[in-house]
């Protein structure tokens, strides 16, 4: 049986971004937390309750963020490799707060493995609302170069109704998704989209329109009976799963058709209920989902099997996996673990990259920065040492919480 190459992992998604190789992603959508300091919960008997409920958990996520040592250390992660990223996200820190910094040290993470997996000719789209877009802009700006911004789409939500007409000002009703390239080598790629004429419609001289249609704009609509482009998830649709925050199918198929061909690899990162793993499937599409929730296996399973002769279908072709892949798209390195020990030596001058403590090189050990159970590689710029101590209390945890435990720990005997 020929093996699929959908596959839907159920981890953090940094994990096993860095498991991937690099340019095998043709197209990316993204629907992360917003910084919206909310929890979301699926109704309780939708179809996503009642699948977390099974499994003994609840269908719903925490989008409040907050700083500590742990964020602190990530972000400092930024200022060899990426410096001028670690001051603006600083800067953010001091303009809009501690949470702000917190949320864009998460995403910059992500964005950049993002950047990485994708093709040169792939595009992203970064669903979002006005609590961050402003800041994820200058952010995808800094990662993907400010050329290669094409758009910002509204999507308008939906019809204005309940809590939200007794605002006070103009009623907020429209998230953004930002899109960009790779490279300006994606821009020739791109599938325009045409509405079709209205019956009723003619031009301004009083003949009938020629050609394809009306091409499609930036503003899309959520829901209007008197507009074409109307895309939604009407309120009596077998579509709802009840997940938090779900997207419809027509929105994504948008998404996939125009920036996609029939083949292409696509990947959404917080795939949630999964809709854009459903929408590639439909539109003959490969991909990859990665949630961190179990919820997203089984909602997959479900939207996408059928009833054929009064017989269900089971859909199965995808691959449920909670470890991260192994990178093959580097060089394999084949010195000893002798020469590796002897170069890391030299290279951190005999120091502990942990404790910063000097050793003797017999009581060093070899280390993976990023484990290889969260994607992590066997290459050079993975590898260091650590003394015996360090190494035991990182085990296969990334270098943050090494880093972490010992700040604590430092702090701890400061104040006695």
């Amino acid at each position: 049986m020929k093996k699929s190459k959908n596959k839907l992992y159920v981890a953090d998604n940094l994990d096993i971004m860095r498991g991937m190789n690099s340019e095998t992603v043709d197209l990316i959508y993204l629907d992360p937390p917003f910084n919206s300091k909310r929890i979301y919960a699926a109704p309780i008997g939708s179809p996503a309750e009642k699948k977390a409920a099974a499994k003994g958990k609840v269908a719903s996520f925490d989008d409040i963020w907050t700083w500590n040592d742990d964020v602190d250390i990530r972000l400092e992660s930024f200022l060899d490799s990426h410096a001028d990223l670690f001051v603006y996200i600083q800067s953010v820190g001091k303009i809009h707060g501690l949470p702000m910094k917190a949320y864009l040290t998460f995403m910059a993470q992500r964005i950049i493995e993002m950047h990485r997996i994708l093709k040169s000719t792939g595009s992203l789209y970064l669903h979002c609302d006005p609590t961050a877009n402003s800041y994820l802009r200058i952010l995808l700006d800094y990662v993907f170069g400010k050329n290669n911004f094409r758009n910002e789409i509204v999507w308008r939500i939906g019809w204005v109704s309940g809590y939200k007409t007794q605002k006070k000002g103009w009623v907020r009703n429209h998230d953004t998704i930002l899109y960009y390239l790779k490279s300006k080598e994606a821009a020739s790629l791109f599938n325009k989209e045409y509405i079709p004429y209205p019956e009723d419609y003619v031009r301004r001289d009083g003949k009938k329109p020629t050609g394809r249609g009306i091409p499609m704009e930036d503003t899309w609509n959520c829901n209007s009976s008197d507009i074409l482009d109307s895309i939604a998830i009407k309120s009596f649709s077998t579509e709802k799963t009840g997940y938090p925050t779900q997207k419809p199918l027509l929105l994504m198929e948008r998404i996939i058709k125009a920036s996609s061909s029939e083949g292409d690899m696509v990947m959404d990162p917080f795939c949630g209920c999964a809709t854009t793993c459903v929408a590639a499937q439909n539109l003959h599409r490969n991909w990859i989902g990665i949630d961190v929730s179990e919820v997203a296996v089984d909602l997959v399973t479900d939207r996408l099997s059928r009833e054929q002769d009064g017989q269900l279908l089971l859909f199965t072709d995808f691959v449920p996996l909670k470890t991260p892949p192994a990178r093959t798209d580097q060089p394999k390195l084949t010195w000893n673990k002798k020469r590796i020990r002897e170069h890391l030596y030299g290279k951190q001058k005999g120091y502990c990259n942990g404790c910063n403590k000097h050793f003797e090189i017999i009581h060093l050990e070899i280390d993976h920065i990023f484990p290889e159970s969260r994607g992590g590689a066997w290459v050079l710029e993975n590898l260091q040492l650590l003394c015996g101590n360090c190494n035991r209390i990182k085990g296969d945890r990334p270098m943050e919480y090494l880093q972490a435990t010992i700040k604590a720990r430092g702090e701890r005997i400061q104040f006695f």
